[in-house]
């Protein structure tokens, strides 16, 4: 029998927040029985995502990120959302290394650790409208189950 479910939440675009975004994907994945390395791969895409979001998409602005989950049987779906500033040239933020915020020390590195941790990611972004970051990861249950 496939369990889906679905939950959503919008908070403030605060890096504060960024725990609490981790804190409700591993409480939502929870049922699905993930492993440690399973919770500590989507936590690092879901800290990525959206802190992208806070520093990118609104640099500092105080607005919403909203971040959503789904589960269709085995298939973790996480989106995190802004209605920021959107990202002028994808293809070239989604390369490693680059940033738009070298004075804050970024590594630029937020979408290549997104894939290395997800199954897949995709990014859609409109200048002015924001940007959405979509991604997979397949829970595989445990032999013993």
């Amino acid at each position: 029998m496939e369990i889906c479910n679905h939950m959503q939440v919008s908070f403030d675009a605060k890096s504060v927040n960024e725990g609490l975004a981790r804190m409700v994907v591993t409480a939502f994945m929870t049922e699905m029985n993930p492993t440690l390395e399973q919770i500590a791969d989507v936590k690092t895409a879901v800290s990525e995502a959206v802190t992208n979001a806070i520093i990118h998409g609104y640099e500092d602005e105080d607005k919403l990120v909203e971040l959503s989950c789904e589960r269709n049987g085995q298939q973790l779906v996480v989106t995190v959302e802004d209605h920021g500033v959107g990202i002028a040239n994808l293809q070239e933020a989604m390369q490693p290394f680059y940033t738009t915020k070298p004075q804050l020390e970024r590594s630029g590195m937020g979408f290549s650790f997104m894939e290395a941790f997800m199954d897949k990611i995709e990014v859609r972004s409109n200048m002015g409208k924001g940007t959405k970051v979509v991604m997979w990861k397949y829970i595989e249950r445990e032999k013993n189950q």
